[in-house]
């Protein structure tokens, strides 16, 4: 392994949006704000008891001249290769999905399975530059970005498939890009390639009935958890995702002076303790002492932040 020092700076955001922006920005100069005037917290509320699902933005991948992201995968390794190659050597970049299980520089390396995108910038002989923008502090540790060559087995390593994911980790694959997308079968090895541009129509992430106001999405999701501590765990990840992405829109908004900075710190810091609350209450779940109210208190605290900031217009939706 080569390291070549860190790729550019993108902002703290999820491992998909930090390396999706990373990707699209050569194609769209101003995926930043489409993301930030974009930001939401979708959730669908006709899913069995127990189970949620997240949409953090629309599409912001849409080029000018008319593409989009799609999933690509095969199952066997030489064929998504040279798949790879020949994305790499068309577009100069490929988005990957990878398992943080097999990623050397992830601290959560041989510990905890997660989808985890990363980005192929180059390949020479058996040797791939591989880079990765995410940087976050993890249960498991500090992530820091990523840039270096790695060796054809290795990278066959970190794409492996992860063949049985948890359902809310295979919702998380299917609304990455802010809509349902097609994946392909969980022992492919996949990737996103570009392809024509499609309109789903309306403004749903996807198949069941989504709220799109913010504080029904919360209010629904603390319900949720309330009533089944076990799910905490399971969403948790989610949660952490949101507060990023919200704090991201708020960062913007300061500065385009739509919202008072004090304000807006207020709803950030709250934002940010939202999943230290989960965090703690999946813990207690674990020990045996389901801890409800940490997480109702949370989402309250949350919501008295949120109250004086412009909100989205209050929505109820089926595609």
């Amino acid at each position: 392994m080569f390291l070549t020092g860190a790729p550019t700076t993108m902002p703290d955001l999820s491992c998909y949006t930090t390396n999706l922006l990373a990707h699209v920005t050569p194609d769209i100069p101003d995926v930043r704000r489409r993301l930030a005037r974009g930001v939401r917290l979708a959730v669908r509320i006709d899913l069995p008891e127990g189970e949620l699902a997240f949409s953090h933005h629309p599409r912001i991948d849409t080029t000018h001249d008319g593409r989009q992201l799609a999933y690509a995968g095969t199952r066997d390794w030489p064929t998504a290769r040279e798949a790879l190659h020949r994305a790499l050597l068309r577009d100069r970049r490929v988005l990957a999905v990878a398992n943080t299980r097999h990623l050397s520089w992830s601290p959560a390396q041989g510990l905890a399975d997660a989808p985890h995108w990363i980005l192929l910038k180059d390949r020479r002989d058996d040797q791939w530059l591989v880079a990765d923008h995410f940087s976050a502090l993890t249960p498991n540790g500090t992530q820091s970005p990523y840039l270096g060559w790695i060796h054809d087995a290795e990278l066959a390593a970190a794409l492996a498939p992860w063949t049985r994911p948890p359902r809310e980790v295979a919702r998380r694959d299917v609304l990455a890009l802010g809509e349902e997308s097609t994946l392909p079968p969980a022992d492919h090895y996949r990737w996103l390639d570009w392809a024509p541009a499609t309109d789903r129509g309306g403004s749903a992430p996807g198949t069941g009935t989504w709220v799109l106001d913010l504080d029904t999405s919360l209010r629904h999701t603390s319900e949720v958890l309330r009533a089944d501590p076990t799910a905490v765990a399971r969403y948790v990840d989610d949660l952490w995702a949101a507060a990023r992405h919200h704090t991201f829109k708020l960062a913007f908004d300061v500065a385009d002076g739509n919202t008072d900075p004090a304000r807006a710190a207020a709803a950030s810091a709250a934002w940010d303790e939202l999943p230290r609350a989960l965090r703690f209450a999946a813990q207690s779940t674990a020990r045996g002492r389901p801890r409800p109210g940490a997480i109702e208190r949370s989402v309250d605290q949350l919501l008295t932040a949120l109250r004086d900031l412009p909100a989205p217009d209050t929505e109820r939706v089926s595609p």
